[in-house]
């Protein structure tokens, strides 16, 4: 466990730490982030369209934790619905393809809640070519269709799906955006807990320019054989981590 990682984990068990629903859980992105989550003392939930699909998710993850050595972690398998009802924070990893209808499918129980999507609009086969929608972005067509009770924020776009399901902490930094700053704030909290760097890229609008580095990251690593990620350059990551806990002091008063 990296320090970033440990000191922000020390962080936040300060406060009640919110229960997490992944939306279309048990693909490589969606069982990444819920081991990174599950290990920094989350309650977690892996939600499918299939209570099965969810259910064959969480025993891998058992497996994963026990060859890991971690004996105590706090994850349930539900369908999508009871997933999004029971969650504080509801994190969203399906394709593009099945982004709209999923969150139709989930939108009232959405309402009031943090929605983190991570959706990018790749467009087979071409992945490796930008190609975003015409509203834009993937965020903003989910905040348009959620509207102003769900506080929609963009993330994790630019994160390997292999590097999540690793065991130790990655050098990489994460973009966020959404139009709500206190909502931006707890995103970050949840990517440095994954042990990652968090930083704030703006409002929702700027989620297409972090989409479209996804397929360029996908050209850089066809091209050079790798799993590039995204690094800021010229920034200090203890202001970030202080801004928060400044945020958190604001909020508590």
């Amino acid at each position: 466990m990296n320090s970033l990682y440990h000191n922000t984990f020390k962080d936040m068990m300060n406060d009640k730490l919110p229960q997490l629903a992944i939306l279309g859980g048990t693909g490589d992105l969606g069982t990444g982030l819920a081991r990174r989550w599950a290990v920094a003392g989350f309650q977690v939930i892996i939600g499918s369209r299939c209570l099965d699909k969810a259910n064959a998710a969480l025993s891998d993850l058992r497996r994963v934790m026990a060859e890991r050595g971690v004996a105590s972690f706090n994850v349930r398998a539900m369908d999508n619905l009871a997933a999004a009802q029971a969650a504080d924070i509801v994190a969203l990893t399906v394709p593009f393809s099945h982004q709209v209808s999923t969150l139709e499918s989930v939108r009232p129980a959405l309402k009031g809640k943090i929605l983190i999507d991570v959706t990018v609009p790749l467009v087979p086969p071409k992945v490796a070519r930008v190609q975003l929608p015409p509203q834009g972005s993937a965020g903003q067509i989910a905040q348009a269709l959620l509207g102003e009770d769900v506080r929609v924020v963009s993330a994790f776009q630019n994160v390997a799906a292999h590097h999540l399901q690793e065991g130790h902490g990655l050098d990489c930094d994460v973009l966020v955006c959404g139009d709500n700053k206190e909502a931006r704030a707890e995103v970050i909290k949840l990517v440095e807990a994954a042990g990652m760097h968090g930083i704030h890229a703006g409002s929702i609008a700027n989620a297409a320019a972090i989409e479209a580095l996804t397929s360029v990251l996908i050209f850089i690593n066809k091209q050079y054989n790798c799993q590039a990620g995204i690094r800021v350059t010229g920034w200090n990551t203890q202001d970030s981590v202080a801004e928060n806990r400044l945020a958190d002091g604001s909020r508590a008063k």
